[in-house]
């Protein structure tokens, strides 16, 4: 708090809610930094592969050893971020593009990984699906980790943030937002930051307030001045005056006296003022997020990605190897409903054991159900470890990114058939993810192939306003809480009245708009774990439809 300074007010947008104070702390990364850079005679290149060897081992053991502190310590399977940087770390084009750049241009190893490094970030970015964006962060990470290994340093430049700092930076990489959970963080403050990035959806599991889209505020914050971080309204003051400080402080106590409140009644239904009772089940991604969701009161499983089970992996799991994992991740809601979604993959999210395909814009290309219909063998092995999880578990199993009948109509036909060579009857129940204007629109006609409807409406907002929701230049055009798509969401409901709608996407968790989401039919909602508590009470607020 300040006095004689000027309090300074920043907006962005919000990569992870929550409120969060403390002292800024200014975090430059490495690779701006660095003098690892040098030129070498070619006697010494046989010595810096060397380096470069010894590094690469270095840093994947301890990536290893981060894989597992994650996993113990953040109860999060998101730890498979770690497992995908070890593969591409030893990835051996990447490793032998390296080499080049060291022999040709005789530089030392650190000036080889940071201009190689470079090139495959820049690479990446410049793609046009935000996932493969994203592998730009990798990247960055990755260089900057080899960097700091071929210099012989082991800490990480966060290691000495102190406790309840709100961390200024350029952006995060998967591994500064670990630290920050390990150094107990309050909030962040970035110039940079897309709401899909690892670094946001780190920051979400670990309840890290973050705030992003602040150009240039790294040189434009003090260290050490009072940061008041309010991600729920994307807003920042620094050097805030009294009355400010104390505003927020009181907004903090409510926040927290309501997460209290709602925590009293964690355990009991969720049942509207007429007497509705709506369903609160759990998004997951691994035993973690089960056991949290099972704390919080959920009802079930509402959305199991099963992803963790493929990405970071040199081979596809096979059935056996799949069941084993969904049976320890929905262990502990055994008995109660669990939906699990089929791999949702595809050209925007490759898998490391597949040959990449090139399309000139993935996010309309092959991903959900399109991808797994032209590889039928990946689609059998999850369906033959669904039909033997079923056996113990009240499971539905839910068809991502249906556009058309015929999409639900082939998955059918192969649940049933593989059914019947198993011997099991009956089969476990089948849904349609609806991510997309057509498939809202085709609603009758797909549930003649499905049991129940699900509203992914992160796509279907994407989609029905054309607009990337990682592109900061179409921001004004990506609103999932427009008419648009409560329209929709009502038009499927009219469409089908007797067939059960529930929604996994963002909108589901946020308690601001559960009343509207109701009255457009919808009768169960799935959030991330944290998000239950809030949004049971605020069910319980609804007058109904």
């Amino acid at each position: 708090m300040s006095e004689n300074k000027p309090a300074m007010l920043l907006s962005g947008k919000a990569l992870s809610p929550g409120l969060g104070m403390g002292a800024t702390f200014i975090y430059r990364d490495v690779l701006t930094r660095f003098d690892e850079f040098y030129d070498i005679a070619e006697s010494q290149v046989e010595e810096e592969l060397k380096r470069l060897e010894k590094a690469i081992r270095r840093i994947s053991d301890d990536l290893n050893v981060l894989i597992g502190r994650v996993k113990r310590e953040m109860d999060s399977d998101l730890s498979g971020v770690f497992q995908a940087h070890i593969a591409m770390v030893q990835d051996a084009s990447l490793k032998a593009e390296v080499e080049k750049e060291i022999r040709g241009e005789l530089v030392s190893a650190g000036a080889a990984v940071r201009t190689v490094f470079r090139r495959w970030e820049r690479r990446f970015r410049a793609m046009e699906a935000e996932v493969a964006r994203q592998k730009g962060d990798d990247m960055r990470d990755l260089a900057r980790r080899l960097v700091s290994s071929l210099a012989g340093i082991r800490s990480h430049g966060l290691e000495n943030l102190p406790h309840g700092s709100v961390l200024v930076a350029n952006r995060l990489l998967p591994s500064d937002t670990v630290f920050l959970s390990f150094r107990g963080a309050s909030a962040a403050i970035l110039e940079a930051g897309g709401a899909g990035s690892h670094a946001a959806l780190f920051a979400r599991e670990i309840g890290l307030p973050c705030v992003a889209g602040l150009p240039g505020v790294v040189e434009a914050v003090p260290p050490g001045a009072l940061a008041l971080v309010d991600a729920d309204a994307a807003e920042v003051i620094v050097n805030p005056s009294r009355e400010q400080v104390q505003a927020f402080e009181s907004k903090c106590r409510l926040q927290k006296l309501a997460a209290s409140e709602a925590l009293v009644h964690v355990h009991e239904p969720a049942v509207t003022k007429d007497g509705r009772v709506i369903t609160v089940l759990a998004n997951v991604a691994g035993p973690d997020d089960t056991k949290k969701a099972m704390e919080n009161g959920a009802a079930g499983v509402g959305l199991y990605r099963i992803e963790q089970a493929y990405l970071g992996h040199r081979a596809p799991p096979e059935a056996a190897e799949l069941l084993e994992e969904m049976q320890k991740t929905l262990a502990p809601v055994k008995g109660l409903p669990v939906y699990v979604r089929l791999l949702d993959v595809g050209a925007d999210k490759p898998l490391p054991f597949m040959e990449s395909f090139r399309e000139s814009n993935p996010s309309l290309g092959r991903r959900g159900i399109r991808f797994l219909l032209e590889y039928p063998d990946l689609l059998q092995t999850q369906l033959d470890a669904l039909l033997r999880l079923s056996a113990g578990f009240d499971l539905n199993v839910l068809v991502p990114m249906v556009t058309l009948p015929g999409d639900m109509q082939k998955v059918r036909d192969l649940l049933l058939k593989s059914a019947a060579r198993l011997g099991i009857s009956p089969a476990p129940k089948l849904g349609a993810m609806i991510e997309t204007p057509a498939a809202a629109l085709a609603a009758a006609d797909i549930v003649q192939y499905a049991e129940f409807l699900s509203f992914g409406t992160n796509d279907l907002t994407q989609y029905s306003f054309a607009a990337d929701r990682e592109n900061a230049a179409v921001d004004a055009y990506f609103d999932d809480t427009r008419d648009v798509i409560f329209r929709l969401l009502r038009i499927v409901h009219d469409d089908v009245p007797h067939i059960p709608l529930s929604i996994c996407g963002e909108l589901a968790g946020r308690p601001k708009y559960t009343a509207r989401l109701l009255e457009c039919g919808i009768v169960s909602l799935s959030v991330a774990p944290p998000l239950i508590p809030s949004i049971k009470e605020a069910i319980r607020k609804c007058g109904g439809a």
